[in-house]
C-alpha cells in the first residue's frame, strides 16, 4: 500500500508540475520578446516632439476637438488613432523603469510641449466654433473616476507588452483609444474658451490620471521583465527616486477612488428615487406629471409635480417616512399640486402643456400613418377603376363573346383565419359561355395584367 500511495503522490505531483510549466509557458512575456536595447530605443525615439510629430498632433487635436463638438464618436476616434502623445507618456515610465533621468527629462520636457501645444490648438478651436453648447462626448471627459484608473493602467500594460514585441501590434494605437489621451486636453481648451473652470479642471485631471498610470504601466513591466538599468553612483537617491513615485502615484488615485465613490452612491440613489416615484405615487384620480431628482451626500431632494385630485397632508407625511425604508436616507419630497399658487402653479401649467403637446404629437403621428394607409388604398382603387375599359378591351380580344366586364377591389371576411384580406373580383357575361381552359386562361391573364395575388372570377 505504501508503493501504491508513493506512485498516487508522484503521479500527482508529476501533473501539478505539468500544469504549472503549461501555464508558465503559456503567459511567459519573454516568449517572442525583443532586444531590450532595441525596445529601448523603439520608445525613445517616439519621445521627440518636433517637426512632423508636431503638426500631426495640432491636426489631430482640430480633429478631435471638432468631433468633441459635433458629438461625434467615429471622428473622436480617429484623432486618436493618428495622435502621438503615447511616445513621451511611455518614455516616462521606461526611464524610471531603467534609472535613465536624462530620457526621463526629455520625456517630460516634451509631454509639457505637447500638453501646452494640445491646449492652445483646442481653445483656438473652441473660442471661434459657432457650436458652444456641451456635448455628451465632451461632458464624458470631465469627471475622472476610479474606473479611468483601471484602464489607464490595464491599457498600459497591454501597450508597453506589445512595444516590447519583435513583431509590433496594433495594440499601441487601441490603448491611444482606450485611455482616451486626447479628448481630455480638448476639453480642458473648451474649459478655457468657455470660461468653466470645472470642466478645465476635471479634463486635465483625467489627463492626468491617463498619463501616470500609462507610465507606472510601463515601469512596472520594464522592471518585471528586466530591463537593463543604468546604476545609480548613489544607493540612497535611487531608494529616495522610488519613494517618490510611489507617494506621487497614491496622490493621483486616491482623488478618483473619491469620485468614483460618490459616483456609485448618486447611481443607487437616482434608481432607488426612481422606483420610490413609480410606486408610491400611483393614486387613482392623481397623475404625476414630472419628476426630478437632486443629488447630495447630505441632504437629497425629490420633486413631484401632480395634477388631479389633490392629496392632503397625512399622506404626505407618510410618503416622507416611507423614504427611510426604501434606501432614500437623508431624501426630502417636495410635491408640487394643482391648484398651488405663484410660480409653483405656472410649472404645472407648463408641465401639463408639455404632457398635452408630447401625447398630441404622438396621436397626430398616428394619424398621418393612417392617412397615409387610407391614401394608398384610395390609389389602389382608383388605378382599378381607371383601368376597366383598358381591361375589357384587351380581353375582348382574346375572348370574342365577351359582352360585358366589369373588376374591382374588395374586401374578404376568412371566417376560418379570423383576418380580412383584399381580393380582386371580375365580372364577365358571354355571348357563349365559354370552356374551363378559357376560363382558367381568362384569370390567369388578370392576374398577371394586374399583378393581384388572387382573383375571383364571376361569369355568366
Amino acid at each position: 500500500m505504501k508503493q501504491e500511495d508513493t506512485r498516487k503522490i508522484k503521479s500527482i505531483s508529476q501533473k501539478i508540475s505539468d500544469l504549472l510549466f503549461f501555464i508558465k509557458e503559456r503567459f511567459d512575456l519573454h516568449e517572442g520578446k525583443e532586444d531590450e536595447l532595441e525596445t529601448i530605443d523603439y520608445i525613445r525615439k517616439s519621445v521627440e516632439f518636433k517637426g512632423a510629430n508636431l503638426w500631426i498632433l495640432i491636426f489631430a487635436i482640430f480633429v478631435a476637438s471638432v468631433g468633441l463638438n459635433v458629438n461625434s464618436t467615429a471622428v473622436i476616434i480617429g484623432a486618436m488613432l493618428i495622435s502621438p502623445l503615447m511616445g513621451p507618456i511611455m518614455g516616462i515610465g521606461m526611464a524610471a523603469g531603467i534609472n535613465d533621468f536624462e530620457l526621463l527629462q526629455k520625456s517630460f520636457k516634451n509631454l509639457g510641449i505637447a500638453v501646452v501645444i494640445s491646449i492652445i490648438t483646442s481653445t483656438i478651436y473652441f473660442s471661434f466654433t459657432p457650436l458652444s453648447d456641451a456635448q455628451s462626448e465632451l461632458l464624458a471627459r470631465t469627471e475622472p473616476t476610479i474606473w479611468d484608473v483601471l484602464i489607464a493602467l490595464f491599457g498600459g500594460l497591454a501597450g508597453i507588452v506589445a512595444g516590447s514585441r519583435k513583431e509590433k501590434s496594433n495594440a499601441i494605437p487601441g490603448v491611444a483609444i482606450a485611455t482616451a489621451l486626447m479628448p481630455p486636453l480638448c476639453t480642458a481648451g473648451y474649459g478655457i474658451a468657455t470660461g468653466n473652470l470645472y470642466y478645465f479642471l476635471g479634463a486635465f485631471y483625467l489627463f492626468f490620471i491617463n498619463s501616470v498610470f500609462i507610465s507606472l504601466s510601463t515601469y512596472l513591466i520594464v522592471r518585471f521583465m528586466g530591463f537593463p538599468k543604468k546604476e545609480f553612483m548613489d544607493e540612497k537617491r535611487e531608494k529616495t527616486v522610488r519613494n517618490y513615485i510611489t507617494i506621487f502615484t497614491i496622490l493621483t488615485i486616491v482623488p478618483s477612488i473619491y469620485l468614483a465613490y460618490n459616483i456609485v452612491r448618486r447611481t443607487i440613489w437616482e434608481k432607488a428615487a426612481t422606483s420610490f416615484v413609480s410606486s408610491e405615487f400611483d393614486f387613482p384620480r392623481t397623475q404625476v406629471i414630472s419628476s426630478s431628482f437632486f443629488y447630495n451626500p447630505d441632504s437629497s431632494v425629490i420633486e413631484v409635480a401632480l395634477v388631479g385630485e389633490r392629496i392632503d397632508e397625512q399622506m404626505i407625511a407618510s410618503l416622507r417616512r416611507r423614504t427611510e425604508s426604501s434606501n432614500l436616507k437623508n431624501t426630502h419630497i417636495q410635491i408640487k399640486q394643482s391648484g398651488d399658487s405663484g410660480a409653483d402653479m405656472n410649472l404645472l401649467r407648463s408641465d401639463i402643456l408639455k404632457d398635452l403637446y408630447e401625447r398630441n404629437e404622438i396621436l397626430l403621428q398616428n394619424k398621418d400613418q393612417q392617412i397615409r394607409f387610407l391614401e394608398r388604398e384610395i390609389e389602389k382603387y382608383t388605378e382599378t377603376s381607371n383601368m376597366t375599359m383598358d381591361l375589357a378591351q384587351e380581353a375582348k380580344v382574346n375572348h370574342q363573346h365577351l359582352n360585358a366586364f366589369a373588376i374591382n377591389r374588395a374586401i374578404i371576411a376568412n371566417l376560418q383565419q379570423n383576418q380580412v384580406d383584399t381580393i380582386l373580383f371580375a365580372y364577365a357575361t358571354f355571348s357563349v359561355k365559354p370552356g374551363l381552359p378559357e376560363q382558367n386562361k381568362l384569370k390567369e391573364w388578370l392576374k398577371v395584367r394586374t399583378k393581384a395575388d388572387s382573383v375571383a372570377l364571376v361569369m355568366e
